[in-house]
């Protein structure tokens, strides 16, 4: 494993079983993540965009082991590498009571501010409970971390005694923040964590998370389907379609010389606050997204191709190097 990565995941697959007859046996399965490799260097965030049900949150959910737990049908195969002090550690090979030596370096944030918090709890026990079971820290210890953390979030310590009800959505995903930075984690997967907020609350979260990543010198796996929002926090940028991902570079560049087909198609259907731009070219995608019981044989996202050819049928195209550290899955574009 590169000392210089985090984490590193190879050829990760996850399917679902889906069961009917009689007997409730297997008749088909849902390939959410089709085999999948990336890494998140130290310190750096790594943008993981695509259309609903393209299985990013899936393959967050996987990253951080709990998929298993939570869906003890799933099947998980790949290798998830996370770069701990004793060394690399494959993460999908640990059983639960093994994973949980390494839960205080690896946290989540949830996609909904609103279900993703315990209502029973007040907000100094939702920020205290990762603390009693990955920490040792003593009461005092955590008092103070949890006033200290509120404050880092932008909200007062003195809130610690309230309850999520009591709070708005971004001042609940504030929460959210200071819950999964209570172990002092080395990496942050965000689940599109601004996707339910107003547009003015999405950016204030943004800019405080770029604010406690060069903090904590943090990496973060942020997952969304707006590539207007990964622009601003990513330092690189992964496009996911259909369970595979389709371009991979440099943020900008994938922002501003998009290579694959859906790249480009995704963002010509970003708002343009500049009039003067505002005419140029929309990529109109034709169909629907297929579904991941039934997917196509080959390139997944040739039914919806503007540049489809023959061949593309035939096998998933790879990831291939255009330019300097941007790869796109089609070798139709240079």
């Amino acid at each position: 494993m590169n000392k210089e990565n985090i984490i590193e995941v190879k050829d990760l697959r996850v399917k679902f079983p889906v069961t009917g007859g009689v007997f409730l046996g297997k008749v088909a399965e849902v390939k959410a993540v089709d085999g999948i490799s990336f890494e998140i260097r130290k310190g750096e965030t790594l943008g993981l965009v695509g259309e609903s049900g393209c299985g990013k949150s899936t393959a967050g959910k996987a990253i951080i082991n709990i998929l298993k737990f939570s869906s003890p049908d799933v099947e998980i195969s790949g290798e998830v590498w996370l770069n701990s002090d004793e060394g690399g550690i494959d993460l999908l090979k640990l059983k639960r009571n093994e994973m949980r030596k390494y839960r205080s370096m690896i946290q989540m944030i949830f996609q909904d501010p609103y279900s993703s918090l315990n209502a029973r709890l007040n907000v100094g026990q939702i920020i205290e409970e990762p603390m009693l079971y990955h920490t040792s820290m003593q009461k005092k210890e955590r008092k103070e971390r949890i006033s200290w953390l509120l404050e880092k979030v932008g909200l007062q310590a003195e809130q610690s005694k309230r309850y999520p009800h009591e709070f708005s959505g971004g001042q609940r995903q504030r929460i959210g923040i200071a819950r999964s930075l209570a172990t002092n984690p080395k990496l942050i997967i965000a689940d599109e964590p601004v996707s339910a907020l107003d547009v003015s609350i999405q950016a204030q979260v943004i800019n405080l998370l770029q604010e406690l990543q060069k903090e904590f010198d943090l990496s973060i796996l942020f997952i969304a389907h707006d590539l207007s929002v990964v622009e601003h926090i990513s330092s690189r940028i992964a496009v996911m379609y259909l369970g595979n991902i389709v371009e991979v570079g440099e943020g900008k560049e994938i922002y501003h010389h998009p290579k694959h087909p859906y790249s480009r198609a995704l963002l010509s259907a970003v708002p343009l606050p500049n009039p003067d731009l505002r005419n140029k070219e929309r990529i109109i995608l034709k169909g629907d997204v297929p579904t991941p019981l039934n997917k196509p044989s080959g390139c997944g996202f040739r039914t919806r191709c503007p540049i489809v050819q023959p061949s593309c049928a035939d096998a998933v195209p790879p990831l291939e190097e255009k330019t300097p550290g941007h790869f796109a899955a089609c070798p139709f574009v240079s």
